[in-house]
């Protein structure tokens, strides 16, 4: 009976991701009412341990802390938490770009084909790897989250990592794909440098943009950013319109310098001189969230602006080899890896400030303080903030994923999947995922040592949350019901696959 139901909660999810109508926010923005603003704080490589949050839960769906929680401090974080919903089972694609564009088209990477993270200046798409794969990333045509705000009359502000295409394509710059505002949005997706005294790498090969103010000054990249931020928004302000503001960190990603503001506060902490340096990162990423909180406060918009803080795949600390229970740990794996450790990543909302008496927060409750452990995606981003902002999508626009207001409120339940497509080379290579709410399944195109041997890999997430027992052969029934909807769901997508030697796309094979 229970493999019925998941079976047919599956089949949900493809048949309403396959009607887009299923999905739409509907209506027009209500001038009666104030219009919210929404603040995206995305940052780069935060996995979902990587903070002092804890964000896994007991048997009973209690919060429970893990030695990476203690590790790590982010207070301002914290503080968001009590004052909104986190949730603990967000999936991501397991590297930027992908996840970056999905978060703005919300569809799954398998559909609009970038599929890796954009190489700037080099067609990275590995020797097997699909020749359709989208490495250019966003088209200046492409349906845009920001487009679509900024055709409402909102100002769309986009700071920080943009990764959206490579050199020379028409996503290597925010402005081109929906945003009024662009500042520190390249090809690039890490920084040369995060030191001001070091003109944030400007001179080689991954230059900061638009930051030559800051140019030689003792100035940190996440505090420069943070400035830049705040600037914007009271341009916005100024000019009487609600905004829509993409704050996309490049920490906590690689080069791992030591932000020296905090450096202090892990010395003692036994770690690596590199693990000293990455906490010290996420540290200048909380110190930004809460001076941005308080600046919302100041000019007195925290009320009106819903805030979705969020990273962009698992993570990427220098604590473990990619498979390994290590830099997610208890979480198996991290950043680029088939497994949760690669594409668990933390999300976080709440309206800036808590006023449960006004208008806007009364169209669009959210609660305080709690836990949603229900299953949620990157893709479900988009039609969320269509959904509080009261604007359409626009008619044969293709979403994957669907409005989080009801689990915002309470507890309603609804049936939920994620499809995960990397058909490239990498930490993991050439496989692809699919999750419903209890089962996991892994296809391996081209099995190796990262999958020991296997072409499949099927995980119980409610016994076995941290993938630690292959139950394929133990489970055939399941393992061919789940299979076959990895299958329906890259079917759906028109997705395009790794190839053979000869060239030719090879297809998952359901057993």
């Amino acid at each position: 009976m229970l493999r019925a139901v998941i079976l047919a909660a599956g089949l949900w999810c493809w048949l309403a991701s396959c009607n887009p109508s299923l999905l739409r926010a509907t209506g027009v923005p209500d001038e009666s009412t104030p219009r919210p603003n929404v603040v995206v704080f995305l940052v780069d490589d935060l996995g979902v341990m990587d903070s002092s949050v804890p964000f896994l839960t007991d048997a009973n769906g209690k919060p429970q802390r893990y030695p990476l929680n203690d590790f790590y401090r982010t207070p301002n974080l914290e503080a968001l938490a009590a004052q909104g919903v986190r949730f603990n089972q967000f999936e991501a694609m397991s590297v930027c770009s992908p996840t970056r564009i999905s978060l703005l088209t919300g569809q799954y990477a398998a559909r609009h084909r970038t599929t890796n993270w954009i190489n700037p200046t080099t067609n990275n798409r590995a020797a097997r790897g699909p020749k359709e794969w989208n490495w250019q990333g966003l088209q200046a045509n492409s349906i845009t989250l920001p487009q679509l705000l900024r055709d409402a009359g909102y100002r769309t502000i986009h700071v920080g990592k943009g990764h959206l295409g490579p050199v020379g394509s028409e996503g290597e710059d925010p402005v081109r794909v929906g945003y009024d505002v662009n500042i520190g949005g390249s090809a690039i997706g890490q920084p040369g440098s995060y030191f001001g005294l070091k003109q944030f790498g400007a001179g080689g090969t991954h230059p900061v943009p638009h930051l030559e103010a800051y140019h030689g000054q003792d100035v940190f990249l996440t505090d420069a950013l943070t400035r830049e931020a705040i600037a914007r928004i009271d341009e916005a302000l100024a000019a009487g319109k609600p905004f829509f503001l993409n704050f996309s960190h490049y920490a906590v990603h690689a080069p791992f310098q030591a932000d020296s503001r905090f450096a202090n506060e892990y010395q003692s902490s036994g770690r690596s001189p590199q693990a000293q340096a990455f906490a010290s990162l996420v540290a200048g990423v909380d110190h930004s969230l809460g001076t941005l909180m308080k600046h919302l406060r100041q000019r007195g918009v925290a009320q009106d602006t819903l805030f979705i803080f969020m990273g962009d795949n698992g993570s990427d600390a220098p604590l473990g080899e990619p498979h390994a229970v290590a830099c997610a740990a208890p979480l198996r794996g991290k950043k680029g890896s088939h497994y949760e450790g690669g594409t668990r990543a933390p999300l976080i909302m709440a309206w800036a400030e808590r006023d449960e008496t006004h208008v806007l927060q009364q169209q669009f409750p959210i609660r305080s303080n709690a836990i949603q452990t229900q299953l949620t995606s990157v893709c479900d981003l988009f039609p969320t903030v269509l959904d509080v902002t009261k604007i359409a999508s626009p008619d044969g626009h293709h979403l994957d994923g669907s409005s989080l207001r009801e689990l915002l409120a309470g507890d309603a339940l609804r049936a939920a999947s994620f499809l995960m497509h990397y058909p490239h080379e990498h930490r993991s290579s050439y496989f692809t995922s699919f999750r419903n709410d209890r089962w996991k399944v892994i296809y391996h195109y081209v099995p190796n040592i990262q999958s020991g041997g296997a072409t499949y890999e099927l995980f119980d997430l409610q016994a076995d949350p941290f993938e630690s027992t292959n139950v394929a052969a133990a489970e055939p029934e399941m393992l061919r019901t789940m299979m076959q909807q990895l299958v329906a769901g890259l079917e759906a997508c028109h997705a395009v696959y790794p190839e053979d030697e000869n060239g030719q796309p090879l297809h998952p094979v359901v057993p």
